[in-house]
């Protein structure tokens, strides 16, 4: 699992999902980042929430991200980046797809 970073240096994890049932092959890409909001945005008054979207494709997030205040301010944004991505596939899953690694 890599962290990237966006263009204004945030990190952020990509990832995809293969093989739902009766569409074997067929990517689903996710996007995940943690978000730093000050003022009206900051709508929880945590001023971090972890931000979650699916990609139309690789590289391009589409719709509307769904937001998680986050209240524990001891975790770094990667560690909780990491720990999320983790934890949501262990949950899903994924079919096995025999095209890939």
């Amino acid at each position: 699992m890599e962290i990237q970073r966006d263009g204004n240096g945030h990190p952020y994890i990509e990832w995809e999902q293969y093989g739902i049932e009766g569409m074997a092959g067929v990517q689903h890409p996710k996007r995940a980042w943690v978000q730093h909001r000050t003022g009206e945005r900051d709508w929880a008054g945590t001023g971090r929430y972890l931000n979650v979207v699916r990609c139309n494709d690789p590289g391009h997030p589409g719709g509307n991200p769904t937001d998680f205040p986050i209240y524990n301010d001891a975790l770094p944004d990667e560690q909780i980046l990491t720990a999320f991505v983790c934890t949501v596939n262990a949950i899903t899953g994924c079919t096995p797809n025999e095209d890939r690694d």
